[in-house]
């Protein structure tokens, strides 16, 4: 590396211990904030088309989610792993084991490509019945599928290849490919669904479609940067082939979030089975609200992406109030931001879901159940802000641990025991629950991890702020 690079990166590291932390946080959250943007508009504009096709459309691939999500898991663990191993091969200048842990992403894109092509396209209507589909929608669903299915190496590889990049440093090309996707998804979607112009008219299926299309897009932008000289990595065919060894060590960092990924998709599978007991109009408002959910969460998304180097960095610096002034700061505006969201959804759940569609039996079922939803969503941008938090100091397994909790220990029960007694209101009041009681849990561990913290001394070795000394390598964090 080069003398203006490294003074480069030191000055941009050292800024996370000096740097005012309100614009800190505005600076490093926003590339996060616009990429989640646009892969939120991905199925956002799936729900929106379909809506005004009917609301058995919008139900069909709200089955679909988990499917959607095990494969997402798969490549979020894959990504991460790469991403911390990479990062760490640079820290030691190993440029060779660099681009041979960046090349591991195409066999890995391959092999998992694969494993979950045969199920999609070649079994579509036993999976989306495994899923939960009703009867009267398992045809939409399966057609779905299919065309969706052909896309999944494309998803693979859009996740690895932006921890990749994110490996180097570099958080503007990702992004890039990732919006340039979405834009052709959202403008793809109404031709193949409706038919406009040249195109055929093809329902959910030109839905799935246009997924498959924007996302070979995206990876066809993603493959064009790291294998066109137009990023650090150089590549040379052996960095391609397959290596076990690397691929261990990949998942040693990398399985553990995915098993939290899965674990999250599986209770989802659960409810939308649950949920599914109550006809397609029940899975139909599920879905629209969970789609709005969605966009609710992405500056939460953004000030976790961002609080997470801050941590990481106040950890190796030994700048400890600093780190818990982060923490408080994050956990504040996420609950600010998220109580404006609130009484917005509270007040125009009607017209917010009448977006999607104006069918008087959905409105009927989606906006009691979405004012329920988003009852406790003041609580989720904290716990979300707590559970980060022990991700940047190295606490990996606590934060997964923290996660199952919510996950297996309160929704999960809740999700198979108050529908019993309250109807479909107990699927929606499940999720509340579980919010609240995973805030409180997460909220107490991380002060007792505070105060462990202060009364081991440390913090009277260093005073909270002063002169930054020199930064560590600023490589993810790896689980406990």
């Amino acid at each position: 590396m080069s003398t203006d690079k490294h003074d480069e990166l030191h000055e941009t590291t050292a800024r996370l211990g000096t740097e005012q932390l309100s614009k800190l946080f505005l600076r490093l959250s926003a590339p996060s904030m616009v990429g989640m943007m646009a892969m939120s508009l991905y199925i956002l504009a799936d729900t929106f088309w379909l809506g005004r096709v009917s609301y058995e459309a919008i139900a069909a691939i709200t089955i679909t989610f988990p499917f959607y999500g095990m494969i997402f898991a798969i490549a979020l663990g894959s990504g991460i792993g790469a991403n911390a191993l990479a990062s760490r091969r640079f820290g030691e200048r190993n440029i060779e084991a660099t681009n041979h842990v960046a090349g591991q992403i195409f066999p890995l894109t391959a092999i998992f490509g694969i494993i979950f092509i045969i199920p999609s396209v070649f079994f579509a209507r036993q999976l989306a019945a495994l899923l939960g589909a009703p009867p009267q929608i398992v045809d939409l669903a399966a057609e779905y599928l299919v065309y969706f299915g052909w896309g999944i190496p494309f998803i693979l590889f859009r996740v690895m290849a932006r921890n990749v990049f994110h490996a180097s440093g570099d958080t503007m090309k990702p992004m890039i490919f990732i919006v340039a996707g979405s834009v052709l998804n959202a403008v793809l979607d109404p031709f193949l669904i409706f038919g406009w112009g040249p195109f055929p008219e093809m329902g959910i299926g030109g839905a799935a479609l246009a997924t498959t299309i924007a996302g070979g897009l995206t990876a066809a932008i993603g493959c064009y940067y790291l294998l066109g000289n137009k990023s650090v990595y150089r590549f040379k065919l052996h960095h391609f082939k397959p290596d076990l060894s690397v691929i261990v060590q990949i998942y040693r960092v990398g399985l553990p979030e995915t098993l939290m990924n899965l674990t999250e998709s599986v209770v989802f599978l659960v409810f939308n089975q649950v949920v599914a007991g109550f006809g397609s109009v029940a899975l139909a408002g599920v879905g629209i609200a969970f789609r709005i959910a969605d966009i609710a969460f992405v500056p939460i998304v953004g000030l976790a992406h961002a609080l997470l180097p801050i941590v990481g960095f106040c950890l190796g610096a030994r700048l400890w109030g600093r780190l818990w002034a982060a923490v408080r700061q994050g956990a504040v505006a996420s609950a600010l931001i998220l109580a404006v969201i609130t009484v917005f959804l509270e007040i125009f759940a009607p017209q917010v879901i009448g977006i999607f569609n104006k069918s008087p039996e959905l409105l009927a079922i989606a906006v009691p159940g979405m004012r329920i939803f988003v009852s406790a969503l003041i609580l989720i941008g904290p716990a979300i802000i707590f559970v980060i938090t022990f991700q940047g100091l190295s606490k990996g397994w606590t934060a997964i641990c923290l996660s199952l909790v919510r996950q297996l220990g309160l929704l999960l029960p809740a999700i198979l025991i108050l529908p019993r007694l309250m109807g479909m209101n107990g699927a929606w009041v499940a999720l509340p629950i579980s919010d609240v009681g995973g805030a409180i849990v997460a909220g107490l561990w991380l002060y007792r991890e505070y105060r462990l913290q202060k009364r081991s001394g440390t913090w009277d070795n260093v005073p909270a702020t002063g002169p930054v000394p020199e930064p560590v390598p600023m490589n993810p964090p790896v689980p406990d």
